[in-house]
């Protein structure tokens, strides 16, 4: 059987909007790599990046919870802070819905390759 999507509704004066939890997930997920000090997010799949992002709804608010990890030579709050608000402002401008929080886990640091002498 094909795997049951989650979607989320709002309604207006011209009918219904459907938005997908996965579509969500992937906003989340490309807005986070474009943090300076994420290295990659931490996921079981290297093909669909979303794929770590959990989004869960909450009284018509928003939850997002992602693992990444993080380059080396970078503060931890700093970046998690960034990401936080990174999330929350492209999930908030690109579907109309509102952000209530947004968990980070680090659970990991990316170390840069040795220099070569």
């Amino acid at each position: 059987m094909g795997e049951s999507k989650e979607y989320v509704s709002r309604s207006d004066e011209l009918g219904n909007i459907h938005i997908s939890e996965e579509v969500l997930a992937a906003i989340s997920a490309a807005a986070a790599l474009e943090v300076e000090g994420v290295s990659s997010l931490a996921n079981p799949s290297k093909k669909n990046a979303a794929k770590g992002v959990h989004i869960k709804l909450e009284e018509d608010q928003v939850v997002v919870a992602m693992s990444v990890l993080m380059a080396y030579g970078h503060t931890i709050p700093e970046m998690g802070k960034a990401v936080q608000e990174a999330v929350k402002n492209a999930i908030e401008s690109m579907s109309g819905l509102e952000v209530s929080a947004v968990n980070i886990n680090v659970v990991g640091i990316v170390f840069p390759p040795p220099q070569q002498q």
